[in-house]
């Protein structure tokens, strides 16, 4: 069994979810936001953001983590901002000697909906579909869901392929 974690982040939300996996199994352990305080400063907000997710990686303890890549948009500002946390999201579950691993946001919706194309309500139910039972906080918390659901299945495949087993 390995317990992935997935991160969505965001400078004013960044959303994180927990998933184990045995087989081709997946059991959903926990997902929730961390938010920051736009009136505070960027530095003051990465550290928060850093504080938070060493809290929840000691508390979970995962095996792997895999974070969403980061997209270009027009306000530069704004996807500079997102750059600086998405640093911290791959630098957090890296001093704890966590590998990382980085999927776009095409990656992540073929890998659970099927088409690069889908929105974040077809993405939010079939991570309800996969995860049954599961209570999303809020949209971050469920793209961080299919971060690691995302990530589980390319795990398993790297592992047949290094196995050598033939995929029909």
């Amino acid at each position: 069994m390995a317990r992935l974690l997935g991160i969505d982040p965001g400078l004013r939300f960044t959303g994180w979810g927990v998933i184990d996996v045995e087989g081709n199994r997946l059991r959903h352990v926990a997902n929730g936001v961390i938010a920051t305080n736009s009136a505070e400063s960027v530095p003051d907000r990465l550290r928060m953001l850093h504080e938070s997710l060493t809290a929840l990686i000691d508390r979970l303890s995962p095996d792997e983590a895999a974070v969403e890549e980061t997209y270009v948009n027009r306000n530069g500002t704004a996807t500079l901002k997102l750059g600086y946390a998405r640093g911290v999201a791959l630098l957090a579950p890296a001093l704890a000697g966590i590998v990382v691993a980085e999927y776009g946001a095409l990656a992540v919706k073929k890998a659970v909906v099927g088409t690069g194309s889908a929105d974040k309500t077809q993405v939010e139910m079939m991570v309800r579909r996969l995860l049954p039972g599961v209570e999303v906080v809020r949209a971050d918390a469920s793209d961080a869901l299919a971060v690691a659901i995302c990530h589980a299945h390319h795990r398993a495949s790297a592992r047949h392929i290094a196995a050598g087993v033939r995929m029909a």
